[in-house]
């Protein structure tokens, strides 16, 4: 069973804290207790706010790193020349697992959250703020923190402000399926997608980043350029949270200054002084090696310059006993089945370069590498959101930052070592989990009975997610659980077995804490 992280860590912040200013002393920030650890909001012209974005160099905390003044200019922009009413979204729904930054803000500081929402759409003339969450504690609080403000979701209001539930999944976190959740549609990205400056919520122009960022302008409007600035690295002031995870004694989310090193943020996080690699920005983020790992810096340009990424801000250390790749194929199995299954280069793509790779970890050897170099490369640029794209940067990072077991593999049929499972992958039991979130769980996953097996291959074509069809003309089986989403394909493809052979297994999986 994968560590699944908590849903709210432990923080900690080197240095003065900013965003995590207050929580020291509470487990979340009321408005009088936000007030008092923050001070009051200055209000902000567009003009203005764009220029401090711009003076700041804000950037999403969210991923992609777009810097948020040209999003300000082009939603402003947009509205004006339409003459319509633009929208602010926040996209705090998180779904990568190796991430939890964004759960301990909307949870323990959702007012700093909202004062970036807030200032946003008074600099823009917004009509409306959504925030947009997939966990019971970020929702509550969110919603609590509206009460406190007197905003609700009706029309006599000169803003309306709602929080949106959707379900907690990879793809939840993608921002063109947000909106179209936002607007009453499924939480999954459409088969077309513009940019949301354009055609966002509901079709106005919407300016949508995530929690972290908004919580950074906040500061940035309270601070100013200079005093913002007072920290971080040249380009990139300020602070930046990131969440630490794998081989170190327990996760934490951490304030750090832009362009510390990153061996220092293990250290202090307890981290053993020389893991074999560091996962950087997630799940759709990129491994880095240890030497490399050794002189990265935290930001957006150090990481770059090294192959990794800030991504969402996870920072997962790996220790020496577990295979690496083992460790990569699980994750890839599971990107696998977080796809919207809408699109071939998810559907098939996806499942065939976790398979791919599985096969180079088994010891198939050259052909089987030269199998996952051609998956990554048919899957990029070739879906409808990015998450193809970040599946197969994520596999390829593995290939480069672990050369010496890559060759353990392929020319030796493995490197010696198990695959502990430290990836925090979700069991994807949800389904089974009691109401009120305790007691044990039971994760489902497929099984075949191999004396019944006939080799029809139905399966594959039904559940291609977590069946494919091996060289030996048999099914093979992903190593990952069955998630919500896809059990009722799981239960298909068992009752249309026709030699009867595949069948969900549950295991119980202890309580998470």
């Amino acid at each position: 069973m994968s560590p699944a992280l908590p849903e709210q860590p432990a923080v900690l912040a080197l240095g003065r804290p900013r965003l995590l200013a207050g929580l020291d002393r509470a487990a979340r920030l009321d408005r009088s207790a936000h007030l008092s650890a923050h001070g009051s909001l200055p209000q902000h012209t567009e003009t203005q706010l764009t220029a401090l974005a711009e003076a700041v160099a804000l950037r999403g905390r969210g991923g992609a790193g777009f810097p948020f003044a040209r999003k300000l200019r082009a939603v402003g922009q947009t509205a004006r020349r339409r003459g319509a009413r633009p929208a602010v979204v926040v996209n705090g729904c998180e779904g990568d697992p190796t991430s939890r930054k964004d759960a301990v803000l909307l949870a323990r500081a959702p007012h700093l959250v909202l004062d970036g929402a807030l200032l946003t759409a008074a600099a823009l003339g917004a009509g409306s703020v959504v925030v947009g969450v997939t966990r019971a504690a970020a929702e509550a609080s969110v919603r609590e923190a509206l009460a406190e403000r007197g905003l609700a979701d009706r029309r006599a209001r000169s803003v309306r402000a709602r929080v949106v539930r959707l379900p907690e999944r990879l793809v939840s976190g993608e921002s063109s399926a947000l909106l179209r959740a936002a607007g009453g549609g499924l939480p999954l990205p459409p088969g077309r997608h513009d940019r949301a400056s354009r055609e966002g919520l509901d079709g106005a122009p919407t300016l949508l980043s995530n929690a972290e960022t908004f919580a950074q302008l906040a500061l940035a409007a309270r601070l100013g350029a200079e005093g913002y600035a007072a920290t971080g690295a040249p380009g990139e002031p300020g602070t930046l949270l990131l969440t630490v995870s794998g081989a170190v004694p327990e996760p934490q989310v951490v304030e750090v200054p832009g362009g510390v090193p990153l061996a220092y943020v293990l250290k202090v996080c307890g981290a053993a002084p020389a893991p074999q690699g560091v996962l950087t920005g997630g799940c759709h983020g990129a491994w880095l090696d240890a030497a490399t790992a050794a002189r990265a810096r935290v930001s957006h340009g150090g990481l770059a310059d090294c192959g990794g990424t800030l991504g969402v801000g996870a920072v997962l250390a790996l220790p020496a006993d577990t295979c690496p790749l083992g460790e990569t194929v699980r994750a890839a199995h599971w990107l696998a089945t977080e796809s919207a299954g809408q699109c071939g280069p998810c559907r098939s793509g996806l499942p065939a370069l976790a398979g791919a790779l599985a096969d180079v970890v088994a010891g198939a050897g050259q052909g089987a590498l030269e199998r996952v170099r051609e998956a990554a490369g048919a899957v990029r640029g070739r879906g409808a959101c990015g998450h193809p794209d970040g599946a197969a940067r994520f596999v390829l990072s593995a290939l480069s930052a672990f050369t010496d077991d890559l060759a353990a593999h392929v020319l030796h049929g493995g490197c010696g070592r198990p695959t502990a499972g430290l990836l925090p992958l979700p069991s994807g039991a949800g389904a089974d989990a009691p109401a009120d979130g305790g007691g044990p769980r039971r994760a489902e996953r497929l099984a075949v009975d191999w004396t019944l097996c006939e080799g029809h291959g139905l399966c594959a074509g039904l559940l291609p997610q977590l069946v494919r069809i091996g060289p030996d003309g048999y099914p093979s089986l992903a190593d990952a659980g069955v998630p919500d989403h896809l059990r009722g394909r799981a239960q298909r493809a068992v009752r249309r077995c026709p030699a009867l052979a595949l069948r969900l297994d549950k295991e119980q999986l202890g309580r998470e804490r």
